[in-house]
């Protein structure tokens, strides 16, 4: 099976060379700073290489010869490059440090030659020997030149096609390592180095497609996954390398030595992974040297914003706040300070341990440095030197705390709303100017939305009030009718205390008013809008002769019109809408005694309260009456016909006015007609 993988990973690898040389040959390379001609030819040698290790193996003497042509044709493209760079004048040092790669690689070449075409005698694998250790310089001072010369690339192509290059002679160092170490290549090596060439050789194909500086660019994450996995594979090559090695030199005692080896390295590196300080350590070191800026924004700031549109029911948004920004400096910790009078006071914390503010006036200071300047403040340099006005606002418990980090202010609208103090990241860094960058910028984004909450918030309770506040009056509308009732009952009961009928009429009155009152009461206890009834079908005829029964002692009130009626109500309410349209009624005074008619049209029914009192103004009935707080009597409330027509909306249906001055006025109630229930219609 290794040996399958072997040719068939080699024979790929050829082709794809081969195919990358004719096709740069003969449209050449798009990309200006690569070289076409020297382009070619290397891929060339590179094709004919694996094409002579696919088909004779790697011991032969034409392998061994294209290697190192191979490797003399990848120097010529470096020279080739850094010409085309601008780096003609170079100097010597760079011109010998060609030369002598070159010239250890022909050492090798001519040893290898010499070492295949010799007979297998103890010379010969001196030789051997002594040729693998050249192969090894050869690509450890390729891979220095490399190096020196990659930051000066100018696009992304010339940046693939030397990492590619840099990928080979990675490749022969580890192979001259474990050649040198065992004696011989293991098959398993040879076998991964021909998967290797083939994915190599897509590499120097994607960048030839993309030239110039729209080539693929590798984000962090992808980056530190690849960088993850070649690790991994590292780890197992060492490990198969030091395995075989034990099984040469161990002896009886190969197999226990395997064993402690393969343990022993499988819990170093277990223990390295989950060390968070090294973890970090890496990330540092790796952003640093690999990318031209500490942070991928666009990553930064879709985490950022995720953080803090988490859904209800996750951590408060305070807290949210504070991870937002620790997560930007990969801080383990944090503390929200808001302003609070002339300082700041401890709102909230993630992760947070100890007090960071001391007494309350120690942050008043502070507070008005922040409002002053709006600098963020980095607290180890304050500890060495607490000179200035830094140092001087800061409080001596912040500095005392071991782990205050850094002071990030939120300004809002020229206005402090408060800081956040971060905890230091495992890996201990200063601030440099794309992290105070950053952080500005968080913070007026985290101000923001802490304004916004702290307004959503005094929204709230105003709504809470306003709503109580309307049910008040509601209420006392409400009161002030049954007062007005029970008043004249008290002035009637002078004069007719000995009518039988009477008294019976204001027992009921007062029955029915304490019934209302302790009903006022609910409502106005509930901490919440009270929920609408059910809507049910509902006796119109019901409806108005209790209104008419109600109101009888201060007036004559007719009702006219079918029992058979019935509108899809809230019983309640609506007796509460005719019980205020007949109050109104008789309040507008008139002649003729208060009419309550029923009737319908299609799918509608209504109710009609009729009088002939002083009637109103169209002007009035189109600004003023179904405002608030404006009423046509002195001692009116203004409530009641607001109050009407909202429960009236609210059970689908509405009022309509018609109404003239000295005429009187009809209020027509519209609801929607509902069937009877069986045993309503009984």
């Amino acid at each position: 099976m290794l040996i399958g993988i072997i040719v068939w990973g080699h024979a790929i690898a050829a082709l794809l060379f081969g195919a990358l040389a004719f096709w740069t040959a003969d449209r050449g390379a798009a990309d200006a700073a690569l070289p076409r001609g020297w382009l070619s030819v290397s891929l060339a040698l590179t094709a004919l290489w694996t094409l002579s290790v696919a088909g004779i193996g790697d011991g032969q003497a034409i392998s061994h010869l294209f290697a190192g042509l191979r490797t003399l044709g990848w120097l010529v493209l470096l020279i080739a490059i850094q010409h085309r760079a601008g780096a003609k004048g170079a100097g010597l040092g760079r011109t010998l440090a060609y030369g002598s790669v070159a010239a250890v690689d022909l050492a090798q070449l001519v040893l290898d030659l010499a070492a295949a075409a010799a007979p297998a005698t103890q010379a010969a694998a001196m030789i051997a020997q002594v040729s693998t250790v050249l192969g090894a310089l050869a690509a450890l001072g390729a891979l220095l030149l490399l190096h020196g010369m990659f930051p000066a690339a100018t696009s992304a192509a010339t940046r693939l096609v030397l990492v590619a290059a840099g990928a080979f002679w990675l490749i022969d160092v580890n192979l001259c390592i474990a050649a040198y170490l065992l004696g011989q290549v293991p098959e398993e090596l040879v076998a991964a180095r021909g998967v290797a060439l083939a994915a190599l050789a897509l590499i120097v194909a994607l960048a030839l497609s993309r030239p110039g500086e729209g080539g693929v660019q590798l984000s962090r994450t992808a980056t530190f996954h690849t960088l993850s996995a070649l690790g991994l594979i590292a780890y197992f090559v060492v490990t198969i390398m030091a395995t075989s090695l034990i099984a040469t030199l161990g002896g009886g005692y190969a197999r226990i030595g395997q064993t402690a080896f393969v343990f022993g390295s499988t819990v170093a590196v277990l223990t390295a992974a989950s060390s968070g300080w090294l973890r970090a350590w890496v990330k540092v070191k790796l952003v640093k040297h690999l990318f031209a800026h500490r942070y991928d924004y666009r990553a930064e700031w879709t985490r950022f914003t995720e953080t803090l549109g988490e859904p209800k029911g996750a951590a408060p948004l305070d807290e949210r706040l504070v991870k937002a920004v620790a997560d930007l400096t990969d801080s383990p910790a944090g503390l929200l300070l808001v302003a609070e009078g002339e300082g700041l006071a401890v709102e909230a914390s993630w992760r947070w341990e100890g007090d960071a503010l001391g007494d309350a006036g120690d942050s008043i200071a502070l507070a008005g440095h922040l409002r002053a300047t709006g600098r963020i403040l980095e607290l180890d340099p304050l500890r060495e030197r607490c000179e200035g006005p830094d140092g001087a606002a800061v409080p001596a418990a912040m500095l005392a705390h071991g782990e205050a980090w850094v002071v990030v202010p939120l300004p809002h609208l020229g206005q402090l709303a408060g800081a956040i103090l971060l905890a230091r990241p495992l890996v201990a860094r200063a601030l440099d100017w794309e992290d105070f960058d950053l952080l500005r910028i968080a913070g007026r984004q985290v101000a923001s939305y802490l304004a916004e909450e702290r307004a959503q918030s005094a929204l709230a309770e105003a709504r809470r009030f306003e709503e109580f506040n309307r049910r008040f009056a509601f209420i006392l509308h409400d009161v002030k009718n049954i007062v007005s009732q029970l008043s004249l009952v008290a002035r009637n009961a002078v004069r007719h205390a000995d009518n039988p009928d009477f008294r019976a009429d204001m027992v009921a009155t007062l029955n029915e008013s304490a019934t209302r009152m302790n009903d006022l009461l609910t409502r106005l206890s509930e901490r919440e809008p009270a929920r609408e009834q059910a809507l049910r079908p509902v006796a119109l005829a019901t409806v108005a002769a209790g209104s008419a029964a109600r109101f009888r002692a201060r007036g004559a009130v007719v009702v006219d019109g079918p029992a058979t009626l019935y509108a899809s109500a809230d019983p309640m309410r609506l007796q509460q809408v005719i019980d205020h349209l007949v109050h109104n009624a008789l309040d507008a005074g008139g002649a003729d005694p208060v009419r309550i008619v029923l009737g319908a049209a299609g799918d509608r029914v209504w109710i009609e309260v009729i009088d002939t009192g002083i009637g109103m103004t169209g002007q009035f009935i189109r600004d003023d009456l179904f405002r608030p707080f404006v009423s046509s009597k002195p001692s009116g409330f203004g409530i009641g016909a607001f109050e009407a027509r909202q429960l009236a909306v609210a059970m689908g249906g509405r009022i309509d006015v018609d109404s003239q001055p000295g005429r009187g006025s009809r209020f027509r109630v519209t609801l929607v007609a509902a069937v009877p229930m069986l045993e309503q219609a009984a």
